[in-house]
């Protein structure tokens, strides 16, 4: 028999899916986290995060002990759920077109134990028309189920703090389905946006890319301004201050991580790969480490120097290295230098990386891959790259 109210996370000991289950627990609410990963599954059950999530860890403590949050690597875990939450990866594949096989596995892994009555929601980001295919799926197997698209909208390590306070998309072919999403939100958020299902789909890509091609347009003007001989951040402050319209010019970096260029790339392909600005994004910002270590060779013997990079997460402050831009420098840097040398003080998962302190005694030439805040109050006498101005000194290469 269906418990009214509760709910099961598929995928749940992931970076996107164990943060909401955490919060929907603590909110008061029964949840299951069910999840392939048997490794993550006992981490959790442990008490323990399996990655960086600030204000996460006193949370999973308390809802362990309230009993109020259960694990499972079991698909027969949501037979009993009111609401059952997808958050699985929806990569692109070596081609950058939509993979959405990840949902469907997940879906053919529990659909015999889904059951009438109940209420499915993606949470993913998806190619669109997915929650259409999810639905005829549903369907082909008689099920009569409520669907809903209800994207996910935290930043990686804010997510404790975010699912309270930012509003929450939610969507669905019938009011029923757009009511129990809101009920289900409801216990997290008073701030609910209604979409229709394809609406909702399109503004969790728009979202991604919109950010994607902002990047973009500040590493361009970053490489054009250095080519020139200026300081790009000098003239963003400028031009910045008391000035409404410009304040939202972002400063340059590695623009990269899990979603950012995988999401720009699924909306390219949803338009037949019609989409020059997406594309151009794309080009520029994975082209940032060339250019970085094409004006390291101008300005440095890089063949009779070590390097070393300092942060290799996608982000500051994090431990998360899915497609982070760092090793991608690391590898260009490894065909020229003598040797390139890595650290962060949060990546656990890089068994290559060695501790600051030897990077700082060893290396000829710095560069700062992820803008981690300790790094800026390094002292040394050894040449920085700090396309990311943490240090405060500009940002010409």
């Amino acid at each position: 028999m269906t418990a009214p109210g509760s709910v099961v996370v598929v995928g749940g000991c992931g970076r996107v899916g164990l943060p909401l289950g955490l919060a929907l627990a603590d909110s008061g609410r029964d949840v299951t986290l069910y999840d392939i990963n048997r490794a993550a599954i006992e981490q959790v059950g442990s008490g323990e995060m399996p990655f960086l999530e600030r204000g996460a860890d006193e949370v999973l403590e308390r809802v362990l002990a309230a009993g109020r949050l259960h694990l499972s690597a079991e698909p027969e875990s949501v037979v009993d759920a009111e609401h059952v939450i997808i958050v699985v990866g929806t990569p692109v594949d070596e081609h950058l077109n939509p993979n959405p096989g990840h949902v469907l596995r997940a879906m053919e892994l529990m659909i015999d134990h889904l059951r009438d009555g109940q209420h499915l929601v993606l949470r993913s980001t998806v190619y669109p028309g997915t929650t259409a295919m999810i639905e005829r799926l549903l369907e082909r197997h008689g099920l009569r189920i409520d669907v809903s698209f209800c994207p996910e909208r935290i930043a990686e390590g804010k997510a404790m703090e975010e699912l309270f306070s930012l509003p929450q998309i939610v969507s669905g072919r019938t009011d029923a389905a757009k009511e129990r999403a809101a009920d289900l939100f409801g216990s997290l958020t008073k701030s609910i946006v209604e979409l229709e299902v394809e609406e909702a789909e399109l503004a969790k890509l728009f979202t991604n890319t919109w950010r994607y091609i902002k990047f973009a347009a500040a590493n361009q003007l970053y490489m054009i301004a250095n080519d020139f001989g200026a300081d790009f951040e000098r003239i963003r402050a400028a031009l910045a201050q008391d000035y409404p319209r410009a304040m939202d010019m972002p400063g340059a970096g590695l623009a990269a991580g899990p979603c950012l260029l995988k999401d720009t790339m699924q909306l390219a392909a949803f338009n037949n790969n019609n989409f020059t600005l997406g594309h151009a994004s794309m080009m520029i910002n994975e082209g940032l480490p060339l250019y970085l270590v094409a004006r390291l060779e101008q300005s440095h013997d890089l063949a009779g120097k070590t390097v070393g990079i300092l942060g290799m997460a996608f982000k500051a402050e994090s431990d998360d290295t899915r497609d982070s831009l760092s090793y991608k420098l690391k590898r260009l840097l490894r065909l020229r230098a003598d040797e390139v040398l890595c650290t962060d003080p949060y990546v656990t998962s890089d068994k290559e990386l060695v501790p600051l302190d030897e990077v700082l005694g060893r290396a000829d030439l710095l560069v700062i891959g992820a803008p981690h805040r300790e790094y800026s109050t390094i002292d040394t006498d050894v040449p920085i790259v700090d396309m990311w101005n943490l240090m405060g000194a500009g940002v010409r290469t």
